[in-house]
């Protein structure tokens, strides 16, 4: 479950929020019956209801991307936003973006790639030189190499770079929100834990050898 409360359609006062909610749910209490087109539980969306306003911007943020004014080739989009998912362990901005990928025509090998892109050779170098840029962003936390800049200004020009940057640092923060918050696919239990020791297993400094 969310950690944080669901808003459930009864509640939703802002008519902005609601047709949000007609748009996904149909006439459903999303709460109440889960359950969107692409398979995830839609709790992203009754979760970031509790503000209105975050998810009205939320929401036009992902206008903004998909508009047809922006000038970044819509595949090289979504190459870095699925590698941020992965980049930044979010199964959930992962998935989805593995999704748009195949609706734009990305063959499944080139989808199931993503994740060791650095050694694979379905990615020409535009691709790679996204990916590197992707990796900088959300690894690096920006810190970019002036090869890997170099390399993109080959092929991008100043304000496909401005989008390509936006809409990537964007979707890390969703990729870490929905971690944060465990929404969707990203409701998992935490997978560092410490592994029991034996039941006759006596603590002692792990470079003691016995000696």
């Amino acid at each position: 479950m969310p950690r944080l409360r669901e808003v459930p359609r009864g509640e939703v006062t802002d008519p902005k929020v609601l047709a949000l909610y007609d748009q996904l749910f149909g006439d459903r209490d999303p709460v109440a019956q889960p359950g969107t087109a692409t398979g995830t539980r839609g709790d992203w969306w009754t979760v970031f209801a509790n503000s209105p306003d975050v998810l009205i911007h939320a929401a036009r943020g992902f206008g903004l991307y998909r508009d047809p004014a922006r000038k970044i080739d819509p595949v090289l989009r979504e190459l870095a936003q699925t590698r941020a998912g992965w980049a930044r362990g979010s199964q959930f901005v992962f998935s989805q973006h593995c999704k748009s990928l195949r609706g734009l025509g990305v063959s499944e090998a080139r989808i199931a790639a993503v994740p060791a892109w650095q050694v694979s050779d379905v990615f020409d170098a535009r691709e790679r030189a996204v990916l590197a840029y992707a990796d900088a962003l959300v690894l690096d936390g920006g810190r970019v190499a002036d090869g890997v800049f170099e390399a993109l200004k080959g092929f991008l020009d100043d304000e496909q770079i401005l989008e390509l940057t936006y809409i990537t640092c964007l979707y890390e923060m969703h990729a870490v929100m929905s971690r944060a918050l465990r929404l969707e696919f990203d409701d998992r239990a935490e997978p560092i834990v410490e592994i029991a020791a034996p039941e006759d297993f006596t603590a002692r400094d792990f470079m003691d050898t016995g000696r």
